[in-house]
């Protein structure tokens, strides 16, 4: 089985940037939602971000909130979404982060889930609601665990606390690109490619920016400054509109993009 390290370091030696596709867990059913795993990792992609559905999903925008609802509509659990995961496995190998807000987690009950998502064959867990140093005890357990506990890091983080964020944090540092909630935006934010030139002065880890990235153009973009590019709405929304079909030929279009973009990632 790959870790998340040996899918960024794969693609750092061919001298391009890591693809990471987000699909929420149950959208728009089980069934469809099975394939467009299958899709998006023949597509391209080199990990995948399982997202958990929530009925408070506060830091997603209206795409995923919508996939979000529509999963829960549609029956979709957090058990359910490890099964699919499971389903995954029998076939796949590329690695899979479960992103989840923590209080699905908690329901489930934390130890159970973390022993729950290893043997499903989860890679990392990355909780949005769950801020460096704000439970201890829970981030340990985490740690503990076989999966990596992969952190987010906003723009607005004061550069004094950044090492307290990324401290503990495995497998890659998901750097937001923006402000606000999720969702496809017309442009990249200036001053990007920077910001992530002075991460590298303090952060070990891969880095992975996401929030808005929309198109092949923009993450080939971003490709050409960060180990790794996240990409949900655009994703989601190309699922909602066209299947399964539709996911895997958006997915193959950024890849195509950020592998003829020419220009590697400069850490990790």
């Amino acid at each position: 089985m790959h870790t998340l390290r040996d899918a960024f370091a794969a693609r750092r030696a061919r001298g391009q940037a890591a693809l990471v596709a987000y699909l929420t867990a149950g959208f728009p059913d089980a069934e469809v939602s099975a394939r467009a795993l299958v899709a998006v990792a023949e597509a391209g992609a080199d990990v995948i971000e399982l997202g958990v559905p929530f009925s408070d999903p506060l830091a997603d925008g209206p795409t995923i909130q919508a996939a979000s609802f529509d999963a829960l509509a549609a029956g979709m659990t957090l058990e359910g979404a490890l099964a699919l995961l499971r389903d995954f496995r029998r076939t796949h190998d590329t690695p899979v982060v479960v992103f989840s807000y923590l209080n699905p987690l908690l329901r489930f009950g934390l130890e159970r889930f973390l022993e729950a998502a290893a043997a499903a064959g989860a890679q990392g867990l990355l909780v949005t609601d769950l801020p460096a140093g704000a439970d201890p005890p829970i981030e340990q357990a985490i740690r503990r665990s076989p999966l990596d506990l992969v952190r987010l890091l906003a723009p607005t983080t004061p550069r004094r606390r950044i090492a307290e964020v990324v401290e503990g944090g495995e497998g890659f540092l998901y750097y937001i690109s923006r402000t606000g909630v999720t969702g496809a935006r017309d442009a990249l934010r200036e001053g990007l490619a920077d910001e992530v030139r002075a991460l590298r002065e303090v952060v070990r880890l891969p880095i992975a920016v996401g929030f808005g990235i929309s198109t092949p153009e923009q993450a080939a973009a971003v490709a050409g400054a960060a180990d790794g590019v996240v990409v949900g709405s655009a994703l989601v929304d190309a699922l909602r509109r066209e299947g399964p079909e539709g996911a895997g030929a958006f997915t193959a279009a950024l890849r195509a993009a950020m592998d003829a973009a020419g220009v590697g990632p400069q850490g990790g």
